[in-house]
């Protein structure tokens, strides 16, 4: 079985007077995963949206939903983020003071567990939860808002946690965020990630779906398929 790259549109840039077209767009354009970015106005300084704009996400297409949940205390919220349909669920590990029971409560729920980190958090934040996260989500610029420069500074985490999966010391998926467009998402990938969300770098382009080809192009020179014996 080779490694699966996965390209994950941020709706974040999506033109939200017609949410549903935008999605659809991409669904049909090949999208794997569709990333929704939840914050609170208070752990970054910006408003989203909540449980019920992803009820209605969720009605409307067949995507997996990715929900970044970039909000204070985010163990009040899990359970409406579940019956609203999120398929991945990634807490702040600045955010969340019991990621032991955060995890387990997702997993305990069928939901993909994950982790995320600020740029200037270090990844051995992570060391007592590795083993219950399905994967981590490495973010490449300060969270908060769309349309950020790419932190350089971040490939040594993507590059570090690779190498954690290699050593079979993490098992998870390895999922970036944050400035990558088709420019420099094979610094990203060849650094070790396996999910890319990209956000103005589709949506904010004239054409999203040939955005979104472009760049599933690029990723897909990064599907090793191991050699057979």
């Amino acid at each position: 079985m080779g490694t699966r790259i996965d390209i994950a549109p941020s709706i974040l840039a999506a033109d939200f007077s017609r949410l549903a077209d935008e999605i659809k767009k991409v669904e049909n354009a090949g999208a794997d995963i569709l990333h929704l970015d939840v914050m609170d106005g208070h752990f970054v300084p910006n408003i989203t949206i909540g449980p019920p704009v992803v009820a209605s996400i969720r009605k409307s297409t067949r995507l997996l939903l990715d929900v970044h949940l970039m909000i204070e205390r985010p163990e009040y919220y899990l359970e409406d983020f579940i019956r609203a349909g999120a398929d991945w669920i990634s807490v702040h590990v600045e955010a969340d003071r019991h990621l032991d029971r955060t995890l387990n409560f997702l997993k305990e729920n069928g939901v993909f567990a994950g982790v995320a980190l600020n740029p200037a958090t270090p990844l051995g934040s992570l060391d007592e939860v590795l083993h219950l996260l399905d994967f981590v989500l490495i973010m490449t610029v300060n969270p908060g808002f769309g349309g950020q420069k790419f932190i350089p500074s971040t490939l040594e985490k993507i590059r570090k946690l690779k190498r954690l999966a290699q050593s079979d010391a993490y098992r998870g998926r390895i999922e970036v965020d944050g400035g990558i467009d088709a420019g420099n998402v094979s610094k990203v990938l060849d650094a070790g990630a396996d999910v890319i969300v990209a956000g103005s770098a589709i949506f904010g382009r004239e054409d999203a779906a040939q955005a979104l080809l472009e760049m599933k192009r690029i990723s897909g020179r990064y599907i090793k398929i191991p050699e057979t014996v």
